[in-house]
């Protein structure tokens, strides 16, 4: 007897669960299929709560997801997970940064997980075997300040979607699509009379997506993102007290029919790194936007950051995604 799932269902499942989530949280759909939809997939719980508003912030981990020029801010080495719980699955990201004489080195491993599909027995029979669907993305990146307040960055990045499957699979053939992408990003502080840093970047620029030898490969969702942060207010020199920074960014679709870019907005503010309080908000069409919210810790070495989406609830009918990442400076 035959499983009653071939490898084509659970490619279309993963696509059916990892189309809705990258469009819920990405900014600007075009309606045209794309490859590694997941890249779209906010990383990081503090670019998050910032209504991803996040290619002029730095100075984290999170920036080899946003703009890799941002890793040449971090003044210590750093390693961080990242993890997020959405309706579809889990995704986690772990990263580590150095900075060194000639810049900073970044590597990061992200995984996201769409769960076990259980292959049965046609007729409802018993299950034979197990399909386990993820998307896979692994990063190397390097910043340098070039001059003054100016400093770029760029990341490399194997990306791979599999279908994998254990048991009675004679029917289910595992599926393998691997491509490799490139981001590049700059940043620009203004003079130190003048709290503004400016920042854009190019992120998932490569080849197309193809799994195994099926005739259809879709571009990899190409985002133009250019934005500002500006330090509002400053703490009082010499004495403890709130900051508030205001971000705001555009981010536009690259090869999709160039839809309208979509407006990004956040609010950081807080006392130093001890205590953060952030809000942001997602300005894309009507069935996609949404307000987040997110607050960060520090204590020592040790940083804790949470976020939460707010999407329409008749946009997926399902939880909101939820973001913790975890860091550890040295």
């Amino acid at each position: 007897m035959r499983p009653s799932r071939s490898s084509a269902l659970l490619l279309a499942c993963t696509a059916a669960c990892a189309a809705p989530q990258a469009r819920a949280q990405s900014t600007g759909t075009t309606g045209a299929p794309e490859g590694a939809a997941f890249l779209l997939i906010p990383v990081g719980a503090r670019a998050t709560a910032l209504g991803q508003a996040a290619v002029a912030d730095g100075g984290s981990t999170e920036s080899i997801f946003w703009n890799p020029a941002g890793l040449a801010d971090l003044k210590k080495t750093q390693i961080a997970l990242h993890h997020y719980a959405a309706f579809f699955g889990n995704g986690d990201a772990f990263v580590v940064a150095v900075p060194a004489a000639v810049g900073t080195f970044g590597a990061a491993a992200y995984i996201v997980d769409y769960g076990d599909f259980p292959i049965t027995l046609p007729g409802g029979g018993g299950t034979v075997g197990n399909g386990i669907t993820r998307n896979i993305a692994l990063a190397l990146s390097y910043a340098t300040t070039v001059a003054g307040g100016f400093s770029a960055g760029i990341t490399y990045k194997l990306i791979q979607f599999r279908v994998d499957c254990s048991g009675d699979c004679a029917t289910v053939p595992d599926a393998v699509g691997t491509t490799h992408a490139i981001d590049v990003g700059v940043r620009f502080a203004l003079p130190r009379d003048v709290p503004i840093v400016l920042g854009a970047t190019l992120r998932n620029l490569g080849f197309k997506l193809q799994v195994n030898n099926q005739a259809q490969a879709d571009p990899l969702p190409t985002r133009l993102q250019v934005g500002m942060a500006w330090l509002v207010v400053r703490r009082p020199a010499g004495v403890e007290g709130f900051d508030v920074r205001v971000l705001a960014d555009l981010q536009g679709t690259i090869g999709q029919g160039n839809p309208s870019p979509a407006t990004l907005l956040g609010v950081d503010t807080g006392i130093r790194d001890a205590l953060r309080v952030r809000a942001g908000y997602a300005f894309v069409d009507s069935q996609q936007r949404g307000p987040s919210l997110g607050v960060g810790v520090k204590v020592g070495r040790l940083g804790l950051d949470l976020a939460k989406t707010f999407y329409p609830s008749d946009q997926l009918g399902e939880r909101d995604p939820f973001h913790v990442s975890l860091r550890l400076d040295f």
